[in-house]
């Protein structure tokens, strides 16, 4: 009697190992698919267009803010140092593209300094953000 009551005992027990394993293995494939979204490292007010078109965001973003600074990879850049830290990241992913994110605020003459910097580091493809009117 006793024997049949340990083997009753034995095979109410769940083993959680395989259960264990795909959860682990789901979390790994939650982590790898991500997309992480990219932000220059300070907030600006962009324009509003009314011919803007939803893209996704470039590998370089760039931002300039109201009183002139630049952002890059969320460190502040001299304007001096803009063209290295673009050729520098634009190295790191060749095929991808600049998004230039300036306040509404910002002066014409930084853009296009950004503008001219992209083109000399050697990327081909640069955009201006804006938010979209509807």
């Amino acid at each position: 009697m006793r024997k049949a009551y340990e083997e009753a005992d034995q095979e109410t027990q769940i083993n959680l190992t395989p259960m264990l394993d795909v959860v682990f293995i789901m979390l790994i494939f939650f982590i790898v698919t991500a997309s992480f979204v990219k932000e220059a490292g300070v907030e600006v007010n962009r324009p509003d267009a009314a011919t803007a078109e939803r893209k996704q965001l470039g590998n370089i973003l760039v931002a300039i803010t109201e009183g002139g600074k630049l952002w890059v990879d969320k460190r502040e850049v001299d304007p001096r140092s803009l063209r290295s830290s673009i050729e520098r990241l634009h190295a790191e992913n060749p095929q991808g593209s600049l998004v230039i994110q300036a306040d509404r605020d910002s002066k014409n003459r930084l853009l296009v300094e950004v503008m001219d910097a992209a083109r000399l580091a050697g990327v081909d493809s640069v955009a201006i953000a804006a938010d979209v009117t509807e």
